[in-house]
C-alpha cells in the first residue's frame, strides 16, 4: 500500500494529544474521517480504538465503540476496549507451552490460564505510530517491538498493524509480525460494539449472523476441550440470524461455563469459509437504528463475546454507564490454546516467516 497519493475529498487525518503516561510519556489520538462522516479514532496507547462514529438509517451519527474519554481510565479500568491483543489472542491453558522441546510460562491474569498475552500484553504498550494515506484512504500504522521473553514468550516480536479508514465506511485492520526466534503468534483486535449506540442499553436485541456451523466446546476454566462440535441444537447457532439475547439464558453447560450467573457467549467459532477474506464472517444488525456490522477476516476462527462482565458499574465516554451485555466482541484470531493443541490450525511463527492477518469491519445501515 502506498502512502504517497493524495487522499480523496473527504478523507482526512487529525492527529491529537490524548493525555500522558507515567513518567510525562504522551499518549497520542488519530482521528480518520471519511466522506461520509464516518470517524474512527485510535491512541498510541494500546493501539486502542477509541471511537467508531458510523450513520444510522436515518444519517443520526452516533459512537458505537465501547471506551473513554480519558487515558487514566484505560489505564486503570479498561477490559480491553478497543485495544490490539497479543502475544496471544484469547487463553493458554496454565500460561504453559512447550516450542522446540522448551518448555514456557505466561504469567497466569486469569483463573489458572494466561489471556491475551498475560498482564502486561501489548494492550498495555505504547505503540509508535505515523500516518499514512492514499487516494482511496486515510490511516495509521503502529509498530512495536516485543522483546525476547517479554511475558514469558521466545523471540524478538517485530509487529505492525495498519488501521485503515476508507470511503466504503470499512475500518481494515492489516497485521504483520516477524521474529527472531521461533514464536507462537495470535493477534486480534479487541473493540466493543454497540450498534444502538456505546452506553445505549444492552446488545440482546441486535441480531447476528455468524457463518460458523461449528465451535471449539470450553470445560469450567474457558479452555477447550479439543473437540470440534456441531452448533446445530444449541444456543450457540447463529447460522441463521437471530437476536444476541434469544437463547443466552437457555439452560447450557457452556453459556454457564462462559457466564456462570445467567449464562453469556464467549466461545470461539470455526469459520465455514476460513482464511477467505471475500466470505461474510459474521453480520450484526441493530434492528432500531438499522446500523449494521459485517465482518471478513483471513483468520479460520472468531471470538464472539456478549461483554458478561460488564455489570453496570462501569462509566465510559460521555458519563454514560455500560450495563450487562452492554457491547459484544467479534475477535478474528485462531483457536484458544493452540500451542498446546497439535491438532488446532497452528500458531507457531517461525525465524524468516512473516505473520500476516487482514480483517475487515464494514458498516451500513439498512
Amino acid at each position: 500500500m502506498g502512502t504517497n497519493n493524495t487522499p480523496a475529498a473527504g478523507l482526512t487525518l487529525e492527529k491529537a494529544p490524548f493525555g500522558t503516561m507515567p513518567k510525562s510519556v504522551p499518549v497520542d489520538k488519530y482521528k480518520l474521517t471519511n466522506v461520509h462522516h464516518m470517524e474512527v479514532s485510535i491512541l498510541t496507547y494500546g493501539g486502542i480504538v477509541q471511537s467508531i462514529v458510523v450513520p444510522d438509517r436515518y444519517g443520526k451519527l452516533r459512537d458505537v465503540a465501547l471506551g473513554f474519554d480519558h487515558l487514566e481510565d484505560y489505564l486503570t479500568d479498561s477490559p480491553y476496549f478497543g485495544a490490539i491483543i497479543g502475544r496471544f489472542g484469547n487463553r493458554i491453558a496454565k500460561g504453559q507451552f512447550t516450542l522446540g522441546g522448551k518448555r514456557y510460562q505466561i504469567p497466569t491474569n486469569d483463573g489458572p490460564n494466561a489471556l491475551h498475552g498475560g498482564p502486561k500484553g501489548f494492550d498495555k504498550k505504547l505503540w509508535e505510530a505515523v500516518p499514512i494515506e492514499s487516494s482511496e484512504w486515510v490511516g495509521v500504522e503502529l509498530t512495536y517491538l516485543s522483546v525476547d521473553g517479554e511475558m514469558g514468550f521466545p523471540g524478538n516480536l517485530s509487529t505492525t498493524v495498519r488501521y485503515i479508514l476508507t470511503n466504503n465506511n470499512e475500518l481494515q485492520i492489516h497485521y504483520s509480525a516477524v521474529t527472531d526466534k521461533d514464536t507462537i503468534v495470535n493477534l486480534t483486535n479487541h473493540t466493543f460494539f454497540n450498534l444502538a449506540g456505546a452506553g445505549n442499553g444492552t446488545v440482546l436485541d441486535q441480531v447476528a449472523m455468524i457463518n460458523a456451523d461449528r465451535f471449539t466446546p470450553i470445560d469450567k476454566t474457558l479452555i477447550p476441550t479439543g473437540e470440534l462440535q456441531k452448533v446445530n441444537g444449541t444456543p450457540l447457532d447463529f447460522t441463521k440470524p437471530m437476536a444476541i439475547g434469544a437463547k443466552i439464558h437457555a439452560e447450557d453447560e457452556q453459556l454457564k461455563y462462559a457466564e456462570p450467573r445467567q449464562g453469556g457467549y464467549d466461545f470461539n467459532w470455526i469459520l465455514t469459509n476460513p482464511a477467505d477474506l471475500n466470505a461474510l464472517a459474521v453480520r450484526v444488525t441493530d434492528p432500531e437504528s438499522g446500523r449494521t456490522i459485517e465482518m471478513y477476516t483471513t483468520e479460520p476462527a472468531i471470538q464472539f463475546y456478549s461483554g458478561n462482565f460488564l455489570d453496570g458499574t462501569l462509566k465510559g465516554k460521555e458519563g454514560l454507564t455500560y450495563k450487562h451485555w452492554g457491547g459484544f466482541a467479534i475477535e478474528a484470531q485462531h483457536y484458544p490454546d493452540s500451542p498446546n493443541r497439535p491438532d488446532f490450525p497452528s500458531t507457531e511463527l517461525k525465524v524468516g516467516e512473516t505473520y500476516t492477518q487482514t480483517t475487515v469491519y464494514r458498516f451500513s445501515a439498512k
